[in-house]
């Protein structure tokens, strides 16, 4: 009787464990990825923010920028229409896992606690930080350090590298937070900041923009870091693709001459302003 319960006892596992594997969900290759969706769909749908020359609307209302180019581009490689969704960039990984998008495209710095949220592509850009200053209330400071003082302020956008430089290098500073780079630059022409941290080239434009007001304390950055698409966890066929694509483009050149376009040119500003 001992053996037969024994025996029976083993049955009853095999069955539950031949059940369990059954209620597995199948190989990822099996499942429907998000490529597979916005085919079907026949729209690409890309999370951004404005961000000169990043993404900016031109004087017409329309979405123009190097971002707006590498999208449209995708887009066009997948064959689809492409959808923009602007978003506060504080808010634009949140809105991201909650599927209100399928890709950030918006100059986003690969960096290690964003990463633990989402999944990014190998780089298809590098940036870096720059400053530009008040002549009036900064004027003559040429480092990076004459910054460090308790009685200066220094505006960034929320949510941004640039404001996690101002935290680490500049840390005697007052940081001033805005939701985007013009409300920060607004503030430094009113003389409420003493200058305004943000990625290159922005800052280099606001000088010429303003040479009687603004200037560069040095023209190089002071931070390098480099640029995904970031998409949700768990789609190793998305991540593959986008990583494919961005070594095709890249070896076409044609991500450096857009770059080139919309980062060492002023052809684009009769557009938008």
């Amino acid at each position: 009787m001992k053996k037969i319960s024994i025996l029976m006892a083993i049955a009853v596992l095999a069955v539950l464990l031949f059940s369990c594997g059954n209620n597995e969900k199948p190989a990822s290759g099996m499942n429907s990825s998000l490529i597979d969706e916005i085919q079907k769909r026949g729209v690409l749908k890309v999370g951004m923010s404005t961000f000169m020359p990043w993404a900016m609307q031109d004087k017409t209302g329309e979405l123009i920028g190097f971002e707006i180019d590498v999208a449209k581009r995708l887009a066009e490689d997948m064959k689809v229409k492409v959808e923009f969704v602007p978003t506060k960039w504080s808010g634009i990984i949140p809105a991201l896992l909650t599927g209100k998008f399928d890709v950030i495209i918006g100059g986003m710095g690969i960096r290690a606690e964003r990463n633990l949220k989402v999944n990014f592509s190998i780089p298809y850009d590098y940036t870096g930080m720059s400053i530009v200053a008040n002549k009036s209330i900064a004027g003559g400071l040429k480092t990076l350090a004459d910054f460090n003082r308790k009685d200066f302020v220094i505006a960034a956008r929320i949510g941004t590298t640039a404001a996690d430089a101002v935290k680490k290098l500049l840390p005697l500073a007052e940081l001033k937070l805005f939701d985007d780079e013009s409300q920060a630059v607004q503030e430094l022409l009113n003389r409420n900041a003493h200058a305004v941290v943000a990625s290159s080239p922005l800052p280099a434009y606001q000088a010429l923009k303003n040479p009687d007001s603004l200037y560069m304390p040095f023209e190089e950055n002071f931070t390098r870091e480099p640029i995904g698409f970031a998409l949700r966890k768990g789609d190793v066929d998305t991540l593959n693709f986008f990583n494919s694509w961005i070594t095709v483009v890249e070896s076409e050149g044609w991500l450096k001459e857009r770059k080139y376009y919309w980062f060492n040119t002023r052809e684009w500003a009769s557009q938008i302003e």
